[in-house]
């Protein structure tokens, strides 16, 4: 950028805008830092940070706010306590989903969100939900319906304090058993009969 020829003002600006771009780079380096140290301090961050997409400040954030896992009955608990399910405008027999509830941690929300774009690049099974939801429901709805489903993931391994490859192993042997599918709540989406 700085062999880019420019009028003897702009080439200033540009010069101390480069430096400032610096230092606060510095800085960024210096906090990145600081939260990886904390993160390899806590073992349910580190085992947060083997799901693909999910990095030192997703693992530190979400172990942090959901504090002790054991405290949620199942993983639609947990996503109810972030904000991640539609509010519900109700009356006589009929039922009508609105938006995010949005009654949660607004960070954890975000982060979530912004995990779940990397983690379906990487994560096979995740992708395939997401690319399923972004034909039915488009771009907006799938993303928040990935984070969702990353967030009962990542409550499931602080639960049983496992890994990423444990889980999907856990995952496998569930399918393999007609059980949940890997990231989804413990409980059945259909009623028994």
């Amino acid at each position: 950028m700085e062999s880019l020829p420019l009028a003897p003002h702009a080439a200033h600006r540009r010069s101390e805008l480069l430096a400032l771009y610096g230092q606060l780079q510095a800085e960024i380096d210096k906090l990145d830092q600081r939260v990886m140290d904390h993160a390899q301090q806590r073992p349910g961050a580190q085992v947060l940070m083997t799901h693909p997409g999910v990095g030192p400040v997703t693992a530190l954030a979400t172990e942090v706010f959901l504090g002790d896992p054991a405290r949620f009955e199942d993983g639609k608990a947990v996503v109810s306590y972030v904000g991640m399910i539609p509010s519900e405008y109700s009356s006589g027999g009929r039922q009508r989903l609105g938006g995010l509830s949005k009654q949660g941690n607004p960070l954890l929300r975000f982060l979530w969100c912004e995990a779940a774009v990397h983690a379906v690049r990487r994560d096979p099974e995740l992708q395939r939900f997401y690319r399923r939801k972004l034909a039915q429901k488009g771009l907006g709805k799938a993303r928040v319906a990935a984070a969702r489903k990353l967030g009962i993931r990542l409550y499931i391994m602080l639960r049983d304090q496992i890994d990423y490859q444990e889980f999907c192993r856990r995952g496998q042997m569930r399918q393999k058993n007609g059980a949940a599918c890997a990231g989804m709540p413990e409980v059945g989406h259909s009623p028994e009969l």
